[in-house]
């Protein structure tokens, strides 16, 4: 029974879109092999990426030669995720407006179904649904969440800071729970999990706009100074010429569509 959301998270995003997209980390190159591998994706395979934000992930994908449909409800998300297919060297991905719940799509149509870094956000079990609606027959759920690796002590300090912000220690753990729904779902079957190594390195304007491109970091002035105040006394205190790496293990889940 999937828990009724109190606000639209379509909207916690407005006005973060360029920064998101200039400060969120990519995904592991292995990480994606192993998922077009394991899904027996290959170049001319539909894949729709719900939730696609400013289309990181979406033009991960597409770079291995996939036909990428980007399915995004933010409009200023949506609107970056457009211009940064000028002049990309493979086929671009396309976007257009809609909900993992409801993706406006035409049923099966997609060879896979991709939810990167937003899940989470999503009504679980109406959104598994509606991915079961558009995948073909035998087709694949993708879920990946890029959570931080706190055995290394520059991210445990990055960590502690976010997890003083209201809110995010709850968000943090609900996301961390998010890719078990799939694992365990009567509408799909072998299920499987992986795990992958990934880092992104930052200077220190960098390491503040990825904190700043959270949901839930502050907006009020006083506290968004104190934020900055203490990501640049942390960055000062682990940086080695000029920067610092936040390190990430990123999260896999796959399960196929009944035959």
């Amino acid at each position: 029974m999937s828990k009724k959301k109190d606000f639209d998270p379509a909207d916690k995003f407005t006005g973060l879109s360029t920064i998101y997209d200039k400060a969120r980390p990519g995904y592991p190159v292995e990480a994606l092999r192993a998922v077009l591998s394991h899904c027996a994706l290959e170049e001319g395979s539909t894949l729709v990426d719900v939730g696609c934000g400013t289309g990181i992930s979406a033009r991960a994908f597409a770079q291995f030669g996939l036909r990428v449909i980007g399915v995004e409800p933010n409009s200023d998300m949506r609107l970056v995720a457009e211009s940064a297919n000028k002049g990309l060297s493979y086929p671009a991905p396309s976007y257009q407006p809609g909900r993992a719940e409801a993706t406006g799509l035409p049923p099966n149509c997609a060879d896979a179904v991709a939810a990167l870094q937003a899940f989470h956000w999503f009504e679980p079990d109406q959104a598994l649904i509606e991915f079961r609606r558009i995948l073909k027959h035998a087709g694949w759920v993708i879920l990946v969440w890029n959570e931080r690796q706190e055995s290394d002590p520059f991210t445990k300090s990055y960590g502690d800071l976010i997890r003083n912000i209201p809110k995010a220690s709850e968000l943090e753990v609900s996301r961390s729970k998010s890719g078990e729904i799939l694992l365990h779902s009567e509408l799909f079957e072998n299920s499987k999990d992986m795990t992958f190594q990934n880092e992104q390195i930052l200077n220190e304007d960098l390491l503040i706009e990825r904190a700043f491109s959270s949901s839930y970091a502050p907006r009020q002035p006083v506290d968004a100074r104190r934020l900055k105040d203490s990501l640049k006394r942390i960055f000062n205190d682990y940086e080695e010429q000029g920067v610092v790496v936040l390190k990430y293990v990123t999260n896999v889940y796959l399960a196929q569509k009944h035959a």
